[in-house]
Order: structure tokens, then sequence, then C-alpha cells
């Protein structure tokens, strides 16, 4: 590393901060074939060739970097052709990455790519559900997304259906027992379990817009401005009804006043508060507001109080169902071959939707990185993906040692009487 040219450890440095951007991984990969690093061009490609399967520059610059020789490049009205260049030398033990013989073996496969047939699940809550870059000024039209494409969760769905969606979808009940059509529900849990794909859902459910509001939206650094963006995102929301507006990382939004020095953070707290209750009289009818948390015990109490976001779900690792629809689904475009997914759902209890999603990508650099150094293209097996459980340790593990504490010694009110009855299910409690 310390012979390295300036440019070059630039660029190394470079890539590891953008490691999604293929054009500037390829321009390292140039650079270092340029200078003699074969087999680091190598792997470069092959990282490329994981975020762009299709992308013919890398491709030819792994055929390049395995010793093949270049295409010979086409001049229009060349006067005389000139002496192809001579192939570059082979290293001795280096197999060329012969591309078409690759495609043809992938297209040729015959066989089963899971060991037991069946219908494709729905869509899941995978936690790889990104919320956007929807502003305090942007509205989602009311999506497709419902609660039966959420694989497995049916405890949760149950739930949602009870607390939430039953009232508002029965106009003449709830005019005959006064029910307000406005409602605010907190979805808490470990990281990656799906919360922002279950917010979506129901929006969905109820034919709602949709709007997803995280601390970046609201903070200004103005006085007086980020209380202000909290109200203009009421009132779009009042003039979009129905509309959803979920808040994103709560406990970054609305955290608890006596734990916060800087005086702004606690007046977007006070101005949450009073467009909850509805601001000089205005009704949020119509405004069904969710927020999502992983620290539900660090968010201000007076937030939770009735009549506020006074109905919380607990919303958990995916159970056995969810996880086979996770799996199935990001598997679904992978060359696969005699997979079991009733084996791997076993080995991955506790694995968050991200954890799953995580486990198919390792799984499939480790056969793609193999396919590259060999020089023939193998399927994903049953041994990538379960060395790939091995490795990885579920994400959930450390949130539950936390939420443990807060069980035992802060469940006022029974608060967390979800949390405390699965972690006695689970005996961690």
């Amino acid at each position: 590393m310390s012979d390295e040219s300036p440019l070059i450890r630039s660029l190394r440095a470079a890539v590891a901060a953008a490691p999604e951007d293929v054009p500037l991984r390829l321009h390292f990969a140039e650079l270092l074939l340029a200078e003699g690093l074969g087999d680091e061009a190598v792997t470069e490609a092959a990282v490329a060739l994981q975020h762009a399967p299709g992308d013919a520059a890398a491709r030819a610059l792994m055929a390049r970097a395995m010793g093949a020789p270049a295409a010979p490049k086409e001049t229009p009205e060349a006067p005389a052709p000139e002496p192809p260049e001579a192939p570059a030398p082979e290293t001795p033990g280096t197999p060329r990455f012969d591309w078409a013989a690759a495609e043809q073996e992938v297209g040729d496969l015959v066989g089963p790519r899971f060991v037991e047939g069946g219908t494709e699940e729905p869509l899941t809550a995978d936690g790889s559900g990104d919320p956007g870059d929807a502003s305090a000024w942007d509205v989602d039209a009311p999506g497709s997304v419902r609660l039966a494409d959420v694989g497995g969760m049916q405890e949760v769905k149950e739930r949602l259906e009870a607390a939430f969606l039953a009232p508002m979808r029965n106009p003449e009940l709830r005019k005959l027992y006064g029910k307000s059509l406005r409602g605010g529900l907190l979805l808490y849990g470990p990281p990656g379990c799906g919360k922002t794909f279950i917010a979506r859902a129901v929006a969905g459910e109820l034919g709602a817009s949709f709007m997803s509001i995280s601390l970046s939206d609201v903070l200004d650094m103005y006085i007086g401005t980020s209380e202000k963006n909290v109200h203009d995102i009421f009132e779009t929301a009042r003039r979009q009804a129905p509309c959803v507006v979920f808040l994103d990382e709560l406990d970054a939004l609305g955290a608890k006043r006596s734990r916060t020095h800087h005086s702004g953070l606690r007046n977007v707290v006070n101005q949450l508060l009073t467009e909850l209750d509805g601001i000089n009289g205005a009704e949020n009818e119509g405004v069904f507001v969710l927020a999502a948390t992983n620290v539900p015990w660090d968010v201000d109490l007076a937030l939770r109080r009735p009549g506020r976001l006074d109905r919380t779900l607990l919303v958990l690792p995916p159970d056995a169902p969810a996880r086979e629809a996770i799996l199935r689904y990001h598997l679904r475009e992978r060359p696969i071959e005699s997979v079991d997914l009733g084996k791997l759902v076993k080995v991955t209890e506790d694995f968050s939707g991200a954890d799953l999603a995580h486990l198919c990508e390792t799984a499939a650099e480790s056969a793609l990185l193999e396919s590259a150094r060999t020089g023939t293209v193998r399927m994903i097996n049953m041994k990538d993906l379960l060395g790939a459980a091995k490795q990885i340790k579920p994400s959930s593990e450390s949130w539950f040692a936390s939420a443990r504490n807060v069980a035992m010694f802060a469940n006022d009110g029974g608060m967390y009487d979800d949390l405390v009855a699965y972690l006695k299910k689970k005996r961690k409690l």
C-alpha cells in the first residue's frame, strides 16, 4: 500500500466511500490494470458486475483483466488496416473468461431453482424499503401496496385490523359510536423489520395519500423555520386528506424534552404536539399519523398521551412464512439451483428482513467472485447460502439486549407488555 501512487490511493478511498458507483469503480480498475495490478482489477470488475450484471464495459474490462485479448475497434474509412496488436501474454495458470460460453451455460441451465416448487410469494416487508426523498411538501398518491403484500406477520396484520383499520373502514359504525376519523399509531421494534413497508401498506388499505417525514425534512438552521416546517407538513396533509403522515425515526423528531439541551429541538416537539391536537381548532379529520422508532423509550411521553400516538404495535423479526417470502423475493432473479428454502428458513430464525437481504447478497458475491477467478460460471447453491447464514449475526440481538432492561425495569403502565410477552416466549427474560 505504501508504494501506491497518490492517484490510486485517492481513487481507492473514493470507491470505498461510494461502493455502488459503477463508473468510478471501473475507472479505478482501469488504472489498476494499467499499473500491472491485474488481480485487484479482476476483483474490482467483479464487484462492478455484481452491481450492474449487464454492463458491457465491466464485462470487457473483466475479460482484459483475466488475460483475454481486447475486441478490435472499428475505424470507419481507414486508409489501411493497421496490424492487430498482439494479445497480452497470459499468466500461467490464469484461465480466460469466456463470457459467451458463460451466458450459454446459464441460458441452458436445466434443473430446479428451489427444492420444493410453489407459487411465488407476494412482496414482503423485507426491511430494505426506502421511505424515499419525500419532503414536507411531497405527497405520494395512494399506492397499490396492501397488507396482503406483507409476507407472514399474521399477528401484526390482525392487530392493525382490530386497532386501526376496522374503525376507519366502517363510517356508519364510526358515526354510531362517535369515533373520530383521526388516529395515531406508533410502530416500534428492531431495525430492518419492515416498519416503513407496513406504514405504506396501511396507507394503501385506507386508500390514502402518503407523506414520509424525517428529521432532515424538518430541521433548519434559522430560528422558527423548523416549527414552520412541522406546521406546513400537517397543513399539506389536511389539504390532501385522507392522508397518512409517516414520521420516521420518531426518537429523533420527538426526543424527550427533559434530555434535549437544544431549544430548537424542544420547540419542534412542542409544535408537533400542537399539530397532533389540531392547531387553532383545526380538525385533523382524515389525517392519520403513523410513526416508527427503534427506541420508543426515548420518545417524549407527551407524544404518547391518549389522543395522540396512543396506540403502539410491536413489529418483530419476520416469522417463518415471512422469512420464506423474503428469501424467495431476493433470490427471484438470481441464478440459483437446488435451494431448500425450508432448511434456510430454519437457520435464519431471529434474522430481520434486512439481514435476509444481506444474506442473499453475500451468497451471490461468493458465487460471483469464484466464477470470476476460475473462469467458470456456477449457480448460487445451498453451500453459499448456509455459509452466508453462518457469517451473519442477527442484527436484532443487540436491540433485544437493550429492550430487555426496559421491559424489566421501565414497563410503567404496561406500555411494553407485548415486548415482555415475546421475551418470555423466547426465554430472554
